[in-house]
């Protein structure tokens, strides 16, 4: 069965590359759809307790300049609730939510150099509001730096939405089209040997027999593409993360960023993705040969 099926690839080389080629594409913007959801996901899941911007504090603070920070808090009017996050609970969401997969990074970071923070709530939660409240602390001693979530993640939110539909759109419509060429391959690969295959019936082979060369070509097609769509992704998060280290990006961007364990996830759906895509299409055109 791997012989027919290897003689069947080398007889359609070409319309196999094709094939190979467009699952490739279109699971390569799928994956990157998906890599944009989970981006936008970890950056918003700072901010779905309604913090609206977080003072980090220097993780050496002093108790004067901490009572400082805090007695201003507690004075400022425009403020409807905080709550402040210690070095230890600050330790524990690292280790939780930004790498759970990479525990070689984790043992470098220590609790000493994670920041405590206050996440901030004001009462008014318009951009303009929250920009003055925010920018009266960055010059607090003890304030390392000042996190706002205005409303320009709602913006990138809605503008990766549009992408990522944009995307999927495109890549549902390639991912079809790779469907029809492996059937099309397939089906021309049936027909190019259709008398040897009545002579195999004849002689009593079953259906099984000559059916599965043919599912394994489609499948190893398929299978192939989503090989080089995983590796265009893997690619596309790593330079992504490059770009997220430079130091031209704002802080509040870098919580886009998609860990190693998520991008395998991806990975593993795009394989999945690609063998079902090709032992369907496979199954549809070697099926409806032998019907007929």
């Amino acid at each position: 069965m791997v012989r027919e099926t290897l003689r069947n690839l080398r007889r359609n080389l070409t319309l196999t590359l094709a094939s190979i080629l467009t699952v490739a594409v279109s699971l390569s913007l799928l994956g990157i759809a998906l890599l944009l959801q989970r981006g936008v996901s970890n950056a918003t899941d700072r901010w779905q307790d309604g913090v609206e911007f977080i003072v980090f504090l220097e993780p050496e603070i002093t108790d004067s300049q901490l009572g400082l920070v805090q007695e201003e808090i507690e004075r400022s009017a425009a403020i409807d609730s905080y709550r402040y996050v210690d070095q230890a609970e600050s330790f524990r969401e690292f280790n939780e939510d930004f790498f759970p997969e990479n525990p070689e990074i984790t043992q470098l970071v220590t609790q000493e150099i994670i920041p405590p923070s206050y996440r901030i709530i004001p009462k008014q939660l318009s951009a303009q509001t929250i920009e003055i409240v925010a920018s009266g602390f960055e010059t607090k001693p003890g304030v390392k730096k000042v996190v706002r979530a205005t409303d320009e993640i709602q913006k990138i939110e809605k503008a990766t939405d549009v992408i990522r539909w944009i995307v999927l759109g495109a890549g549902a419509i390639l991912l079809g089209t790779g469907l029809l060429l492996i059937l099309n391959t397939i089906r021309m690969a049936i027909f190019a040997r259709r008398r040897e295959i009545e002579v195999m019936k004849l002689v009593g082979a079953s259906n099984s027999f000559i059916l599965v060369p043919f599912m394994l070509e489609g499948t190893f097609q398929g299978l192939v593409g989503a090989a080089l769509g995983m590796a265009s992704v893997y690619g596309a998060n790593r330079a992504f993360e490059e770009w997220l280290a430079s130091e031209n990006v704002l802080n509040i961007l870098q919580s886009f960023a998609v860990d190693t364990g998520e991008v395998r996830a991806i990975g593993g759906l795009l394989f999945l993705v690609g063998a079902i895509v090709g032992s369907v299409g496979s199954a549809i055109a070697a099926y409806r040969f032998l019907d007929a």
